[in-house]
């Protein structure tokens, strides 16, 4: 029978041994060599019944097919925008992805979508070249108007959402703000200045103490004390 060397929300650093024998699955940031599992990366250790995983705790966003990202448009071309995706890798929103409109050949596209703007947006290809391609088509996709763009650890999103978007659910209903989280790392806030701003302190907790227990109470209870 295998057995763990660390326990749920350890945090492990590359090489170090997590677990011992062949009933136990290796899975993300992790690997097997001979009957022992080892870190690949620094990570807070995550234990599903027999499988053991590590959540990085940094690193760059790389974009994935369907995640759900805030963009900025960068340039403008005659057949659609370039965005940053707060990663390695800029993004592509055609025409047709962007819009149900029929727009003519020629037609000033600043109209729709102008540099320096803010999107929330779909990634529905990434190549094996790391071309991407994104949309504004589906429920939740449009421009963001006015509010505040904070940016965190990509690897941080999951506990800003919380589970079944618990803890972002809580961050709306005690400030009254509207948030969007995207998977890249950017998360848009809008409200009244001083609750975009308390907002703004509760995802930095969270991203400070995302490997603490209790964190969901912890957060209340600063949102109830305010600024």
């Amino acid at each position: 029978m295998g057995k763990f060397f660390v326990k749920q929300k350890d945090i492990v650093v590359p090489g170090e041994e997590l677990a011992e024998g062949m009933d136990i699955l290796p899975s993300v940031w992790t690997y097997r060599e001979g009957d022992k599992i080892i870190a690949r990366r620094v990570g807070l250790v995550d234990i599903k019944g027999r499988t053991i995983k590590l959540i990085p705790l940094s690193g760059k966003y790389i974009p994935k097919k369907n995640d759900v990202i805030i963009c900025k448009v960068t340039d403008i071309s005659f057949n659609g925008w370039r965005v940053d995706t707060n990663s390695a890798y800029p993004a592509m929103l055609s025409i047709r992805e962007a819009t149900s409109d029929y727009i003519a050949k020629g037609t000033d596209l600043t109209q729709y979508l102008n540099i320096g703007e803010y999107i929330v947006a779909k990634v529905i290809n990434v190549t094996s070249q790391k071309l991407v391609d994104i949309s504004m088509k589906g429920p939740g996709l449009h421009k963001l108007r006015g509010g505040r763009i904070i940016r965190v650890s990509p690897h941080k999103v999951p506990r800003i959402i919380g589970k079944q978007g618990s803890m972002v659910s809580m961050l709306k209903r005690e400030t009254k703000c509207q948030i969007v989280v995207g998977q890249n790392g950017l998360v848009w806030i809008k409200g009244e200045p001083d609750k975009e701003l308390l907002v703004e302190k509760a995802i930095r907790k969270i991203e400070k103490e995302s490997h603490t227990t209790g964190l969901t109470e912890s957060i209340k209870s600063f949102l109830e004390k305010g600024l």
